[in-house]
């Protein structure tokens, strides 16, 4: 870890976190009719489900990308389990900065500002409901070079759904972001981290690598600007 020491200290200075939830603010909000407790909690509990199975088989996997001629192929599957994409090899230390947009939007432009001024690319992974609110954003987040990213119409767990709903919940929100802007995402992160077989692997059929994360910061109240 101490080759990826340097990057985080510069995260730290301009004062970007990973994951950092887009417009959440000190009061309570509500997901779903969850609020940031419960969300905290079934968060855990997701994390204590598929954490040692994932940190295990991540050292084997690590989301082993091959390129051939242009395109990207990703083998994430090991003992017949199918796994998102934790992390991937690179020649050189990296990091991936990701953000998700599934509440308000009132820290989207200093977010914005922050990331042109230190030249920062990233993923924000948006719901259904956050492209429709905020259409504007989502163009200034594309114009601005960076990677819009799926995150599901409704904010369910995926793995409670059935096929033809886990379907609908990522081709729903494609649709819009594609109708609003063209682009064509890829990049699938199921909400609360829940997956399983089905979740992955429905992903794919409908275009998407579905992505998970290896470092997170529970801090939720950070200092912008």
């Amino acid at each position: 870890m101490k080759k990826y020491h340097g990057y985080i200290k510069k995260l730290k200075n301009i004062e970007l976190l990973s994951r950092y939830r887009v417009g959440r603010k000190k009061e309570e909000r509500k997901e779903n009719g969850r609020s940031r407790e419960e969300y905290a909690k079934q968060r855990l509990l997701a994390g204590l489900k598929y954490g040692a199975f994932a940190m295990a088989a991540v050292a084997l996997v690590r989301g082993i990308v091959v390129s051939n001629g242009g395109s990207i192929t990703v083998s994430n599957s090991v003992g017949g389990r199918e796994l998102p994409i934790y992390c991937v090899e690179c020649k050189e230390p990296k990091i991936a900065l990701t953000f998700d947009a599934a509440w308000g939007n009132e820290d989207t432009a200093k977010i914005l500002e922050i990331l042109d001024k230190h030249q920062v690319h990233v993923t924000f992974f948006m719901t259904g409901g956050w492209v429709e609110k905020y259409p504007e954003d989502v163009r200034a987040i594309l114009a601005a070079g960076h990677d819009l990213g799926n995150h599901s119409e409704n904010h369910k767990n995926m793995s409670q759904l059935s096929d033809e709903e886990k379907e609908q919940e990522l081709m729903k929100v494609h649709e819009k972001v594609r109708t609003l802007t063209g682009y064509e995402m890829c990049l699938f992160r199921p909400p609360y981290g829940d997956y399983d077989n089905a979740v992955v692997k429905t992903a794919k059929k409908c275009g998407y690598h579905t992505i998970q994360w290896d470092v997170e910061t529970l801090v939720i109240d950070v200092k912008l600007g």
